[in-house]
């Protein structure tokens, strides 16, 4: 399947169908439409899926610079994808 063949980071099952995050240079040679190239930032503390406001600081931090970020939390850690 796609996402498995793409070596995604993450994937996402809508209605809509798949979104998955993965190697830009694997879905440029599987011929898969993609939105563009981010980097992705994992924050190393071991945040709990219970916190509250955590990644909105982060997010806000970014904003406030004009960053934009799609947020991805992980049971371990939060890994946010910039462009």
């Amino acid at each position: 399947d796609i996402p498995s063949a793409l070596g995604a980071i993450v994937t996402v099952r809508e209605a809509e169908g798949w979104t998955a995050v993965a190697p830009l240079d694997r879905a440029q040679a599987l011929g898969v439409r993609h939105e563009g190239a981010f980097t992705r930032i994992t924050l190393a503390v071991h945040s709990s899926l219970a916190a509250v406001g955590f990644l909105a600081v982060v997010a806000s931090a970014l904003a406030a610079r004009g960053i934009p970020c799609n947020a991805v939390a992980g049971f371990h850690h939060d890994h946010l994808f910039v462009p």
